[in-house]
């Protein structure tokens, strides 16, 4: 994998990957942490590959073994499956090669007819992803389309293969400062785009961030994102939020008023201190553990934060508890090997009023990304239409059939 070089210039995603002289073991390969190599020459820039295009005729395929029970994606015969490679509440991904361009690509496998919740997570997750053209975020290559409505059973949706996630590597290696830099910048890049969409993703944790083997980083998991708007309106905004509690910022938890792009930035200095550190820094039990983590180090909110709580039973709450004062990331990050510029960062990143926390393309901007932040690389992109959650407006008036046709009419849609 990549690392990058001091002296090297900031990667252009428009041309290819940045070279790096040492690698991140694959987790499932903990390897010592290999010492820095003379730097690389240029790689040429590889040939693009065809996109695989899914055949309308699916043929089933071998079932996969998996755990004393048996897995069949019944996919076009262009694909041979290989292994599965990830598993969820809410899919199963599976490698597989596109025989015709040879090309290594992942198929994941989505049965959400039993649960509504399920098919909105779903129809949001699909809506986006082919809204958005971008290097750090995860791409469908292809669907396969069903033959009939009446058959439509399982969704596949075709995707670049990434070979592990943040959450696998930081739990098998120490990362090194350059390596925190660029993941650190990659997440920051994403975000820029998805929050001049008008969309938030709201569920950023180190399992939703992937990787490849040259350190290229894609967000993934859709399923929870809402656009800007909607958080306004409020409508629902909290009915499926399941995303997992230690990276979620603390103005979800105390109900404000609305909700904006603040919250996706506490999940991304979240992620920053874990990466820092090894370890989750907010490991919150239930829900008041997780605040009571949050003030043990941010400290008790002042006046002005306290008042911003717009909830008056939060804000009693947060009265009951014990003064807090603040602690310093230098003194609570003891390793004298951390940039200190990382943590300059960190501070802003997790500052606990959601109007004072620092905006994502300011955060591009800190000295920490220096090497890498780039203004005419890092796209924008074009904003989503008024109605395109509409659907989440209507959730509850909408059986399965409904959004199953939903479903349906998306699938068959040209990417």
């Amino acid at each position: 994998m990549s690392i990058p070089q001091p002296s090297q210039q900031p990667p252009n995603y428009s041309q290819q990957p940045p070279n790096y002289s040492q690698q991140p073991p694959i987790p499932s390969q903990p390897q010592p942490q290999p010492q820095p190599q003379p730097q690389p020459q240029p790689q040429p820039q590889p040939q693009p590959q065809p996109q695989p295009q899914p055949q309308p005729q699916p043929q089933p395929q071998p079932q996969i073994q998996n755990q004393q029970r048996q897995v069949s994606f019944n996919v076009s015969d262009h694909y041979q499956i290989l292994e599965i490679v990830g598993e969820g509440a809410y899919g199963i991904v599976c490698s597989a090669i596109h025989k015709p361009s040879q090309q290594k690509v992942a198929i994941k496998k989505i049965e959400p007819f039993e649960r509504s919740m399920l098919c909105l997570r779903t129809l949001r997750e699909l809506k986006l992803l082919k809204h958005f053209n971008h290097e750090n975020i995860i791409s469908i290559l292809a669907i396969q389309r069903p033959n009939n409505f009446e058959t439509f059973n399982e969704i596949y949706l075709i995707q670049e293969l990434m070979e592990t996630d943040l959450h696998r590597v930081i739990r098998t290696q120490k990362l090194t400062d350059d390596h925190i830099q660029y993941f650190t910048y990659q997440t920051l890049r994403a975000l820029k785009t998805l929050h001049s969409a008008n969309v938030l993703h709201r569920d950023l944790k180190p399992s939703n961030l992937l990787l490849n083997s040259n350190c290229d980083l894609k967000i993934c998991d859709f399923g929870l994102a809402r656009s800007i708007a909607s958080s306004e309106d409020n409508f629902g905004f909290m009915t499926e939020y399941v995303a997992t509690r230690w990276y979620r910022a603390p103005e979800i938890m105390l109900t404000f008023q609305e909700y904006t792009t603040a919250i996706d930035v506490w999940s991304v200095g979240c992620i920053l201190a874990e990466m820092l550190s090894g370890k989750p820094l907010f490991p919150g039990r239930d829900y008041h553990n997780q605040l009571w983590l949050i003030m043990e180090i941010l400290g008790t909110p002042n006046v002005e934060d306290f008042y911003n709580i717009k909830s008056k039973r939060a804000r009693e709450y947060i009265r009951s508890l014990p003064f807090c004062k603040k602690i310093s990331f230098k003194d609570l990050f003891k390793d004298n090997s951390i940039n200190p510029l990382a943590l300059d960062l960190l501070e802003k990143l997790l500052i606990f009023n959601p109007s004072k926390r620092i905006k994502v393309e300011d955060a591009l901007k800190h000295p920490y990304l220096k090497l890498y932040h780039d203004p005419m690389d890092e796209p924008n992109s074009e904003k989503i239409p008024d109605n395109f959650f509409d659907f989440d407006k209507r959730k509850d008036e909408l059986s399965i059939l409904d959004l199953k046709k939903m479903l349906f009419d998306e699938i068959m849609k040209p990417l």
